[in-house]
């Protein structure tokens, strides 16, 4: 699907469709002219009550005399409870009502985004937000589908035209969020007879490039890393594990480490699970599937970040070489544990998965993303993800991707007591501790596993999988993960951006290449990252105005902002000036 932005207005454009958003406490008559085209249909449909503007509200008509062929009306809900996901949600709302009508050209109008009373505390402009709902909306999985009629690409949306400003929607952005999103959810959805251990390999090694390569492990290799615990997972399955490992480099110092569980299909092992549901347990990858997902948008944004992800790839079967509960293997780490439940499998996994990445890259910090417990689901129901870590700035930045992303999640504590819970008679430790506080005592068995390294596990269980379609995103898996740590990603850089737009009318043409001569030089480097803990900065960065400029790479808008102006005199800003003038 393409992506356009017009300069053009609502009323003279020339479009199949034309999406025209309302507040349902804004005038009816915000198109007036537009309506008077149309004879007045516009307020007959408020008056007569069929359309009020009720956010997710939507209302096609068919109307003459004007060069918009349609216009799809829908509801924003009210102007004072505006926020990024209600963007988003009347934005797939609106495209969803087009999906199957064999509609291929959308046209948007968002002048009334721009009127008086819109306020938004957000990364990016209003628009941007019902572009990204609408874009996430019309994803399809019909891979199976042999019926012309259910896979049918004539009748998708292939052209967007947004009427706005450049800077009112950053479209590289969304593209490739996008496209990151999409990729995630057809690893996930794909059945587990076609996605074992190995194609998921295949699929990861589909991603190499000059700025990503791939490693995969087979099982000398995994054997010889002393993986018991990882090992233990596979033995039952007659898949081969697959240990694997990309690497995307475009930044200086310790890379951050993404681990994501890929248990292809998870039966439970010789602890098995009830029939009913276990088809869905083709989605026990889709922690695998997201983070591949990050390195795929990484790598095509070309973030200044460096990254490192691992997937302990395997099946949980209960076959004749399967594990026995009571079973006592040892991790990478030397621990020793105690396997009481093989349907706890996947933390046996990613305990040598968190080891190995610590043991190979020293990394500076680790996000773990699994479906992990059932208990996550009981807490959550499917409306957020479980955070739990050792590190308070790591899970607070998580946090605020997570406010812009609207993937949720929510702080559960790891209290000390919680390793009361795993201590076994005969092992370390013991991979359950019961019934209760299962949601917590599955991370607080990762943690024994990290040491000092700052750690966030994510567990996604609840959010993983859509049981019915949502508003952006339809049944199936869910995708979770992508845009929270694409976002965080972002956030990471954001300081390389706002100092490179800051000395770039001294040292350079392009910001892009100072931020990549500071990236390089370790001293600064240093200084830079240290900004990210000084309150002065960090207002600075998160000021709506200030991120929309950087956004559009409008460096004259950023020279004109005042608080940006004043930071130019920030004393740690004046120390990297000196050095690079060396």
């Amino acid at each position: 699907m393409e992506i356009k932005i017009s300069g053009d207005t609502e009323n003279s454009v020339k479009a199949e469709v034309l999406v025209l958003p309302f507040f349902e406490d804004h005038r009816a008559d915000f198109y007036a002219d537009m309506d008077e085209k149309t004879g007045g249909l516009i307020k007959r449909v408020f008056d007569s009550k069929a359309f009020s503007g009720k956010q997710g509200q939507t209302t096609l008509l068919y109307v003459n005399n004007m060069d918009a062929q349609s216009l799809l009306l829908v509801g924003l809900g009210k102007l004072s409870e505006l926020s990024q996901d209600k963007l988003r949600r009347s934005g797939g709302k609106a495209f969803s009502a087009l999906k199957d009508k064999g509609i291929n050209y959308v046209t948007v109008a968002t002048s009334i985004l721009k009127t008086d009373g819109v306020v938004l505390d957000a990364h990016f402009r209003p628009a941007h937000y019902f572009v990204e709902g609408a874009l996430l909306s019309q994803y399809r999985f019909t891979r199976y589908k042999t019926s012309t009629d259910d896979n049918n690409k004539d009748k998708d949306i292939k052209e967007v035209v947004v009427l706005a400003s450049t800077d009112d929607v950053s479209v590289q952005w969304l593209e490739v969020v996008v496209n990151a999103v999409g990729f995630a959810k057809d690893l996930t959805n794909t059945p587990a007879n076609d996605m074992t251990p190995t194609q998921l390999s295949e699929a990861a090694l589909g991603l190499r490039s000059e700025d990503v390569t791939v490693k995969v492990l087979g099982l000398k290799d995994i054997e010889q890393e002393g993986m018991g615990s990882y090992l233990a997972v596979a033995k039952g399955s007659a898949e081969p594990p697959k240990f694997i490992i990309l690497e995307y480099m475009k930044g200086t110092g310790e890379p951050v480490a993404i681990v994501g569980k890929s248990v292809t299909f998870d039966s439970g092992g010789l602890s098995l699970k009830p029939a009913d549901g276990m088809e869905q347990m083709k989605y026990d990858m889709a922690g695998g599937a997201a983070t591949l997902g990050v390195i795929k948008g990484a790598a095509l944004y070309k973030l200044p970040v460096n990254i490192v992800a691992v997937l302990p790839a395997t099946e949980n079967m209960p076959g004749g070489k399967a594990t026995r509960p009571g079973d006592i293997v040892k991790a990478i780490t030397g621990k020793t544990i105690e396997i009481l439940n093989t349907d706890a499998e996947g933390r046996l996994a990613l305990a040598d998965a968190l080891g190995y990445v610590i043991k190979h890259y020293k990394p500076k910090e680790i996000i773990d993303m699994a479906t992990l417990t059932g208990a996550c689901s009981v807490a959550f129901g499917n409306e957020a993800i479980a955070m739990m870590g050792n590190n308070d700035d790591l899970m607070g930045r998580l946090k605020k991707a997570s406010a812009e992303t609207y993937e949720r999640v929510w702080q559960m504590p790891l209290y000390e007591e919680y390793k009361e819970y795993l201590k076994s008679d005969t092992a370390d430790i013991k991979n359950i501790g019961g019934r209760e506080g299962g949601l917590m005592t599955s991370a607080s068995f990762l943690k024994e596993f990290v040491g000092d390294t700052p750690w966030v596990h994510l567990d996604i269980a609840a959010t993983a999988w859509n049981n019915k379609d949502k508003d952006y995103a339809p049944k199936g898996a869910s995708g979770i993960g992508v845009r929270l740590l694409m976002h965080f990603l972002k956030m990471l850089v954001g300081v390389f951006i706002v100092m490179g737009c800051m000395l770039t009318p001294v040292f350079a043409a392009d910001a892009k290449d100072l931020q990549q001569e500071m990236l390089q030089n370790p001293e600064i480097l240093n200084i830079v990252m240290s900004l990210k803990n000084d309150q002065e900065f960090q207002n600075v960065l998160n000021d709506p105005e200030v991120m929309r400029a950087i956004n559009a790479n409008d460096i004259v808008a950023l020279s004109a902002n005042p608080k940006f102006i004043k930071l130019t005199e920030h004393p740690k800003v004046k120390e990297i000036e000196r050095k690079l003038r060396k």
